[in-house]
């Protein structure tokens, strides 16, 4: 039997589900590749009911992913549009925002930030102060509350996801699959179903999973974590993902400028007139040496 085109739904270690002609195929791939992603388009090869091998996997038109010291942690491919959730409780984490900020611009792919729990109102209001920062940056915020208003963060998100495939990523507790299954009221059903093809028990939620809507329209969910590594991109990957760097790059008196104490250095000078926040030029300097040292 020839191979199929499939698309993978979910993944947990090195076994991944697979969607193909409206069924689910669990499968594995050749020897010891493990370089398989949700979202990615593959072609299968089916070997019995419900079971399959990867042969080859398409090529990605982008990839989201995160690093450690020690390993690569893929997120998403074929990724249109990231969602970088946050909410008024638990406390905005401006380090975990911003990672995931740079690196949907180190990747290409556009982000937005969903506020939820607007209806927590001081709370709500304290973290929409410390999203000005992004606001200026050109990052959208789309305020909703998904369990006290569900329907009008229904009529705010649904729009933004039409036609699209969208990774939500966010921190433990920010409201991820209780937006999941506003939009999708099956996705629990899917979820257990998942589960049980990976032998992962009914309430799992470690594992990132795809929620196809209709033929073009996705949602991925992903797991909550805490930190956002970027150890895979180097100092100049880094300064083109700093959006507010952009203008001022070319124009330091060094062309290898480090942007920390150089003198005549643009970035520095744009710190100095207040269009660079010191967080984020901060946050600059510590992804630099993660880089460094990780290299």
């Amino acid at each position: 039997m020839s191979p199929k085109l499939a698309r993978i739904i979910a993944t947990h270690g090195r076994h991944y589900l697979a969607w193909a002609d409206g069924a689910l195929f669990h499968s594995v791939t050749r020897g010891r590749k493990s370089d398989i992603a949700v979202g990615d388009d593959v072609l299968l090869r089916v070997t019995a009911p419900g079971q399959g091998v990867i042969e080859t996997c398409h090529p990605r038109r982008t990839l989201l992913f995160r690093s450690d010291r020690y390993r690569v942690k893929l997120l998403a491919a074929n990724v249109t549009q990231l969602f970088v959730l946050v909410a008024a409780e638990p406390t905005l984490s401006d380090d975990f925002l911003s990672r995931a900020l740079i690196a949907s611009e180190a990747a290409h792919i556009p982000a937005r930030i969903i506020l939820n729990k607007t209806d927590l109102a001081e709370k709500q209001a304290v973290a929409r102060q410390r999203l000005q920062t992004y606001v200026r940056l050109g990052y959208l915020v789309c305020p909703v509350s998904v369990t006290e208003n569900p329907k009008q963060a229904h009529e705010v998100l649904l729009p933004l996801i039409q036609g699209q495939t969208t990774l939500l990523i966010g921190q433990s507790g920010v409201g991820k699959s209780s937006l999941i299954n506003m939009i999708l009221p099956s996705a629990d059903i899917a979820t257990r179903a998942i589960s049980s093809s990976l032998n992962m028990g009914r309430h799992t939620t470690t594992f990132t999973r795809l929620y196809a809507l209709d033929e073009q329209t996705a949602l991925i969910d992903s797991p909550g974590f805490h930190e956002f590594g970027l150890y895979h991109l180097d100092r100049h990957a880094l300064e083109q993902a700093f959006r507010e760097f952009r203008p001022g790059l070319g124009h330091c008196r060094f062309q290898d400028c480090r942007h920390d104490t150089e003198p005549d250095c643009a970035i520095l000078a744009a710190c100095d007139r207040g269009e660079i926040d010191p967080a984020r030029h901060k946050l600059y300097g510590q992804l630099c040496r993660e880089s460094a040292h990780n290299r």
